[in-house]
Parts: C-alpha cells; structure tokens; sequence
C-alpha cells in the first residue's frame, strides 16, 4: 500500500505550527494506543502511522526535507521507502502518555526495526549509516548529464586498530550484562521495549582496552573525493544512489549507500516542464504582420531558423521537435523546444518610422473604438 502524505495522517494543514502537530499526534496516539484497543490491528496501524508522521513532521530539519523532496528528502534520516525510524523523540515528547524513562531505540519490536546502526546483537556487526550529499548543477549539466568530483565525510575502518576497537595487544569479552545480545529487554503492559545495552552499547561485548584513536568504536571520520556520474536529463530534487558509498558498517558489516541530491540552477533564458523546454523570442510589428523567418538558440547552442506567420499573435507558441531534454538512457529520445512569440512594440520612433506608421493607419482604417475580442477567438490565437 503506497505512503499516505504525513500531513494527511495527521489531519493537518501544511502550514501547521509545531504546536498544532504536537496536539494532533496526542489525539491520534490516544485514540489508538494499543493498550486502549487490544486485539485492533487497525487502531495498532493507525497508531504506527501517526508515530512515524509526528517523527518527520515533529523535528524542523526533517519536515523542511520532507516539504521540499517528499517522501525521497527523508529517507535515510527516518521516513520514505525502507526508511529507518528513531523514535526515541517521539517518546520523549509524550511520556506522559506511554509512562517509560529511557526511549533508546524503543519501540524496535513493534516497528519492526530500529534505526541504522542501533544495537547490532552477538556479531557487533551493522550496517553502516546511509549519507546525503546536495549537489548543485547548472541548467546545461541537468539537461546533458556530467561527471563531478565530491568531497565529503564519512565514517571508514580506524587505520590505528584495523576496525577492531581495540589497542595493540588489547582484546574484547562477552558483554556480562547483556550476555552478547546487545540488548536489554523490558515489558509494559502491551510493549516489548529493545534498547541497546547501557553496558556495550548494542555491541554485545566490551573492548577491554580501547584504541585511543577511535574511542573503541573502530571507526574514524574520513575524507574521501568520488567522481559521480550525472545522467543526462536528470531534474531538480531527484537524487543519484550511489552504492556502498555511505559510513562503513560496524565490525566489517556492510557500508550504506551515498545519496547525492540534486539542485539546478535556474537558467537566463530556458525553462524545463518535463523533457520540454521553453524559452521566448522578440519579434519586430513588421516581422509579426509579414511573417520573417528568424534564427533561434538550443540549449546545445546551435542556431535553428524558425519561420514566424504572418499576422502571428502575440503570445503565440511555435513548436520545434526533439530539441529538449534527452531521455535518460536514451541516445535519441527527446523532448520538445517551444519559442513563445513577444512582439515588440518600439519605445520611441524615428521621425520617418512615426510617418509609416501613421501613413499604415490610414490604409488600415484602425478602429478607434474596437470592440473586446471573444475568448474563442483569442484561443484561436
């Protein structure tokens, strides 16, 4: 079943103040919690929705995302398709309603999986955090593809212990608290509460003496330049998955993935709807009346020569086939490049312009009281 939009979950307007969408997650967490309708799998649904909404909806730089991308802005950081979930906030925010102290990965069981990299149980072993990357293009780079270099951060194996967390000669044991599970486990009425183990910290065993470098943890932040490739096409707010390009996973798990998010900067003269480009030219009154044929620039920069009808109105929109954006995997499909007709009317007139001008009035006998034109007729153009 796809997604439902998190505003439309909550019942609520998109220019919601934090504090409307906290009182309209409390009706809905009240009304559903499954304590209160045992047995209902629809309440417990409902109930599970509205958490994950209040998640994304409830934290600003998740819900700017959100507003922006959709359901694409916040994946990785909690929603989306395959998205992972914190909802120690969540919990937080309402202990008055749940009645727990510690919200570390709570709720792991019921939502069936916690987030990225939380408690890995007796292996230690996790897959590492996926990463964002905002790549801006120009307009030319969007609509032909292109090859950049980026710079970023991301967690690899520490080069002092190898990715072990330990120090030279040191060496780790059986967590004693969790007894290697990495977690420990309580129960509330209707919940089963999974937190990572206070003691390991998910990890299922103690590093008796850590790497200083890394703190034990086995990882250490990293700069690293990749070329990525652009398709050609390719639009504002998409994003390019790049595999196995995210923080490295815990214990030789494996790595998430680089998302790099798209943001094109808009053009002088183009504008895109789809794979269709829109631009428009100035013509002169005696061109628009005698029809001309006139030159006109693609985004690739090539000169076409249209040919403008005469008595062509203002506004007109002539079309020219597969001069627009490339389809992505495609070497000949394209959109189309339409040039909007903007008759130019002269600021100011020679002496002799004036002249013919009022000498072309006379010959047309120009009505001085001319009647509004029908709306057939000016689509009729």
């Amino acid at each position: 079943m796809a997604k439902r939009d998190y505003y439309e979950v909550l019942g609520i307007p998109k220019n919601a103040s934090k504090d409307d969408i906290k009182k309209a997650y409390r009706r809905m967490a009240i009304a559903n919690h499954p304590d209160k309708n045992p047995g209902d799998k629809a309440a417990e649904e409902r109930f599970k929705e509205a958490t994950e909404a209040y998640e994304i909806l409830g934290d600003d730089q998740k819900r700017a995302a959100y507003d922006q991308f959709g359901f694409a802005g916040v994946e990785g950081m909690g929603g989306g398709a395959g998205g992972q979930h914190d909802f120690s906030s969540v919990f937080r925010d309402f202990e008055d309603i749940f009645g727990f102290g510690d919200f570390s990965n709570i709720f792991d069981s019921f939502f069936g999986g916690g987030r990225s990299g939380g408690a890995r149980g007796r292996s230690g072993v996790g897959k590492g955090q996926d990463l964002r990357y905002d790549l801006e293009l120009t307009f030319e780079q969007a609509v032909f593809g292109t090859a950049v270099e980026i710079s970023y951060a991301r967690n690899d194996s520490c080069p002092t212990c190898k990715g072990t967390g330990a120090a030279s000669g040191g060496g780790r044991k059986v967590c004693p608290q969790c007894q290697g599970s990495g977690q420990v486990r309580r129960s509330s009425g209707f919940f089963s509460i999974a937190s990572p183990c206070p003691a390991c910290g998910g990890d299922g065993y103690i590093v008796e003496n850590p790497c200083r470098d890394c703190a034990g943890s086995g990882l250490a932040k990293k700069r690293q330049k990749i070329k990525v490739t652009i398709p050609a096409g390719v639009d504002d707010g998409k994003r390019v998955q790049i595999p196995g390009q995210g923080d490295t996973g815990a214990n030789g798990g494996p790595p998430g993935d680089l998302y790099v998010f798209i943001h094109v900067r808009p053009h002088e003269f183009f504008e895109r709807d789809g794979f269709d480009l829109y631009c428009a030219v100035p013509v002169t009154i005696a061109q628009a009346a005698l029809g001309a044929e006139i030159t006109v620039p693609t985004i690739e920069g090539k000169k076409i020569s249209i040919a403008v009808p005469a008595g062509v109105p203002h506004g007109k929109v002539l079309r020219i086939r597969e001069e627009g954006v490339p389809h992505p995997g495609s070497n000949s499909r394209r959109g189309d490049m339409y040039v909007k007709v903007m008759i130019q009317v002269p600021a100011k007139l020679s002496k002799r312009g004036r002249e013919l001008l009022e000498e072309f009035a006379r010959v047309e006998n120009d009505p001085k009281d001319p009647r509004p034109l029908r709306l057939s007729e000016l689509k009729n153009g």
